[in-house]
């Protein structure tokens, strides 16, 4: 993660809290760079937060009724959630905060509520409800309540989910079932509800000998169990995702009651099963829970097969309830763990990988019951047939084939020719995304593997070659994992070669980052010279003056008439005029999502119109697959290096134009003011501290990480690692160049304008000096002197020229020049004194140690050491009290 983004996340997550003063989000920064581990939940952490949270509650049972209701829905991220809080909960001053935080929030959004919204009061009654009316309400409340938490009807359901599917894939419309198959509820095989019941209520079974009874239950039962209602024994009507429940004759006797009660929930489990193997089949559930449903199917089967077989010994008179008890036990616990993967896949309204890691999890769960543990894998192992087969696509040929929408990897619509013009890469980021409640949990640590894997293969597509992995094969789920992670594996290992061998040798990745190094990092001195020399006076204008394709081809000229001109990508390198200079770009940046950003933009509007030199940059056109690499974000990091090292060379020019001008006030008089020598003095010390930065950021910074990047690209073993390497450069470019720290960049900016001031107020003293010596000369000489006067004539002007000079000596002295020469001599000592505290500040507190050798270089005699020691000692002094 780079500087920028855990900028953006800390100031929003600040911004959340509502915390204000402080350090902000740069005393964060680094300690989150610190301290940032990989967290895996375990079985074990996550009971011991869960007790712990459940004891800190107010209401424990609430709170674990809630974690199995969400844990039975299979709900992504739940243990690290409940591990989070627990240990927030051991944090009491944490907590303080929180709840302080909470309560004010609440206030005041209680506060927005009153002022906008009217106040109601109930009309007071005297009239008492009776009971009868009490009842009536309560079962109205009771209706209205159940109706509302009652799931939408199924022909809804699947109608959303058929509309969704079209909607994504408007060429491939999903096959739907004719409406008969829904029409004709017998065809269900589950109870079908009559208003009257079937049996005769002329008899009570009650009244028969228990003979009699125990016959008329078995055959009752016999047909309950296959979804049929029986004469005594009749199934109610079911709600939502309610289980079924059974009336049973209640002047029966109590022995045959018994075993009748312990029988029933076998039908009661297969009223669900029925409903769901139904219901699922749809094809607008996917091909997982079709699969399932197949499985279940075939499960079923021979469970009807057994109840058939019970038929056949009760025409017989063979089978009384205690043998169909006994038989039937067996297929209980099987019927049971089929019920319950049912209702938890419908609860959850699991599809695709969500189902498979609801499977997956049970599967495991059942590691001490080889029975269960057998059926749960028979019916992953089926489920996971056609996800494996949208996944052997994706990992061996870089295909997406998932037309219900179940694939961990979601592709999206996004053209690779407009990547140029994007800020962030979104084809790399967003044109292939995880979505992570669709990853089987089995394949939760392979998922960014998976991603990458496709993505490389898919590249490689784009670019019109045909690629297949060699080592293809088939993928199956098993209960040891290294089986298909091997698989995955090999699979990665070919498409990260493939991609990599193609972006390095055939379109030359390494020699376009050197090509770019050249321009935006100032590689080439000779070019750059020439380029400024060319170009000063077309920068000087305004902005809105400045011609473009003039200025290319300026660029054209110092690139064909410098060594750039070996440069086989010279011709991809442009102008680009940026809207903002520099220091207000970074900022910017950095102030993404907090108040210092509305302060920038709202100021914008006064800002004085930007010169060409402040707005200018370099473009570079970079194209498909290189473009992964090289994208608009890195471009504009580039970009923000090369405009910080480009105006530092420009205020570089000014004060040594400014010492060539000085050369010329030695012709006027040997007895110059004190203002001279300062002036000398302050113009060195800044051409000493702009040259000293440019020294430290060019081969302090760039060219030993520069170096460190072109190492770590020859040993990269994926393009993901390749993107890492490069990204990783620029981030330490523009930590170490002090471009990602507001505090020192607005002290440089300072210290910039300084010099800039400075060197156009000794040009205009220049200037004037030039214009009033050139008067003097028109004034000495009205016309041609004779060449017997010429000797005498040029001895009065010497004589005139020194006269004027002289006094045009005391007349700048007496405007201030003195004062104003030792006000820029304050100012720029008072900033370059702050700049060096906060450099050691960070060096020393932060670890910052790069910085540190920027006091070294400007601080090298130690002429700053000793106000340092005082300014530190007062801050210690002030920390102190």
């Amino acid at each position: 993660m780079s500087e920028f983004r855990i900028h953006h996340d800390v100031n929003e997550l600040l911004s959340l809290l509502h915390v204000r003063g402080g350090d902000g989000a740069e005393g964060y920064i680094d300690l989150l760079q610190k301290h940032r581990t990989p967290y895996v939940t375990t079985t074990v952490s996550a009971h011991s937060a869960k007790v712990k949270l459940a004891e800190f509650s107010k209401t424990p049972e609430d709170f674990l009724r809630k974690y199995e209701e969400l844990k039975s829905k299979n709900v992504r991220n739940l243990d690290p959630l409940v591990y989070l809080l627990s240990k927030l909960c051991e944090d009491k001053e944490m907590l303080q905060f929180l709840q302080q935080n909470a309560k004010e929030r609440s206030e005041s959004s209680a506060n927005t509520t009153s002022t906008t919204t009217t106040s109601y009061t109930l009309p007071q009654t005297s009239t008492k409800i009776s009971m009868q009316e009490l009842d009536e309400l309560r079962k109205k409340l009771g209706n209205v309540t159940a109706s509302s938490n009652a799931p939408l009807p199924a022909e809804v359901t699947r109608k959303m989910l058929r509309d969704k599917h079209n909607k994504k894939n408007p060429t491939q419309p999903n096959p739907v079932f004719p409406n008969w198959v829904y029409d004709r509820p017998a065809l269900l095989g589950d109870f079908i509800t009559s208003p009257t019941p079937p049996g005769d209520s002329a008899v009570a079974v009650g009244t028969l000998p228990l003979g009699t009874q125990e016959q008329a239950l078995v055959e009752d039962l016999l047909f309950v169990l296959i979804g049929v209602d029986g004469r005594d024994i009749t199934a109610q009507p079911v709600l939502g995702r309610q289980n079924r429940s059974f009336i049973v004759d209640s002047t029966l006797d109590m022995s045959i009651k018994e075993l009748v009660n312990r029988i029933l929930p076998v039908a009661s489990y297969y009223s669900t099963i029925t409903r769901f193997i139904e219901e699922k089949s749809s094809f607008e559930y996917g091909q997982v829970n079709h699969a399932l449903t197949a499985a279940m199917r075939t499960l079923m089967k021979e469970y009807l097969i057994l109840v058939t077989q019970l038929e056949h010994l009760q025409r017989q008179g063979l089978l009384s309830l205690q043998k169909l008890w006994f038989y039937i036990q067996p297929t209980m616990r099987t019927m049971d763990i089929l019920a319950s993967i049912a209702s938890s896949v419908d609860k959850g309204e699991c599809m695709g990988g969500s189902t498979l890691s609801l499977l997956h999890d049970r599967t495991f769960n059942y590691t001490g019951d080889s029975q269960a543990q057998e059926l749960c894998l028979y019916l992953t192992k089926a489920a996971s047939v056609p996800y494996f087969e949208i996944l052997e696509k994706w990992i061996y040929r870089g295909i997406i084939k998932d037309p219900y929408s179940e694939f961990m990897v979601e592709e999206h619509e996004l053209q690779k020719e407009k990547i140029q013009e994007d800020y962030n890469d979104k084809y790399w980021d967003q044109r292939y995304t995880i979505v992570q409640h669709r990853i089987p949990s089995f394949l939760q640590k392979m998922a960014d593997k998976i991603l990458s894997t496709g993505k490389y293969l898919n590249v490689v597509r784009e670019c019109g070659r045909d690629v297949t992995c060699p080592d293809a094969k088939e993928v199956l789920y098993t209960l040891k994992e290294r089986a298909y992670v091997e698989q995955i594996e090999k699979a990665y290992n070919y498409a990260s070669k493939v991609l990599l061998d193609f972006l390095m040798e055939e379109k030359e990745l390494v020699s376009r980052l050197r090509s770019i190094k050249h321009y935006f990092l100032m590689d080439k001195g000779d070019f750059f010279v020439h380029f400024m020399d060319l170009t000063e006076e077309e920068l000087k204008k305004p902005v809105d003056d400045i011609v473009p394709p003039r200025l290319e081809a300026l660029l054209e000229l110092a690139l064909r008439m410098s060594t750039a001109n070996t440069d086989p990508f010279k011709d991809d390198l442009k102008i680009d005029l940026m809207p903002h200079d520099v220091i207000t770009q970074l900022l910017r940046v950095l102030a993404i999502e907090t108040k210092q950003e509305k302060a920038i933009i709202n100021a914008d509007s006064t800002d004085a119109a930007l010169s060409g030199l402040e707005a200018f940059s370099f473009d570079y056109i970079v194209k498909w697959p290189l473009s992964l690499i090289i994208n608009r974000k890195a471009l504009t990091r580039y970009q923000m290096l090369f405009r910080h090292m480009f105006y530092c060379k420009h205020v570089e020019r000014l004060l040594c134009n400014v010492w060539i001008s000085n050369k010329d006030f030695k012709e006027y008089s040997l007895h110059l003011a004190k203002w001279f020598a300062a002036a000398f003095a302050l113009r060195q010390r800044m051409l000493n501290f702009v040259q000293n930065i440019q020294y430290y950021m060019m081969f302090e910074v760039m060219e030993p990480t520069w170096h460190i990047m072109e190492n770590n690209l020859k040993t990269a073993s994926n393009i993901d690692d390749v993107l890492c390497h490069h990204t990783s450069f620029l981030d330490n470019c523009l930590k170490d160049c002090m471009l990602t720290n507001p505090e020192l960049l607005r002290i440089f900016s300072k210290l910039m304008s300084v010099c800039v001031m400075f060197t156009n107020c000794m040009q205009r003293f220049t200037q004037s000096m030039r214009l009033e010596r050139l008067s003097m000369e028109q004034g000495t000489m009205d016309g041609p002197p004779p060449q017997s006067e010429h000797a005498e004539e040029a001895e009065k002007k010497r004589l005139t020229t020194k006269f004027l000079a002289e006094h045009a000596d005391a007349i700048q002295s007496d405007a201030g020049f003195e004062a104003t020469i030792s006000k820029f001599d304050s100012n720029f000592s008072m900033l370059l004194l702050d700049l060096l505290d906060k450099l050691s500040i960070y060096s020393t507190n932060d670890c910052e140690h790069s910085m540190i050798s920027i006091i070294y270089r400007l601080d090298f005699n130690g002429f700053y050491t000793e106000r340092l020691e005082r300014m530190a000692i007062e801050r210690s002094q002030k920390a102190a009290a």
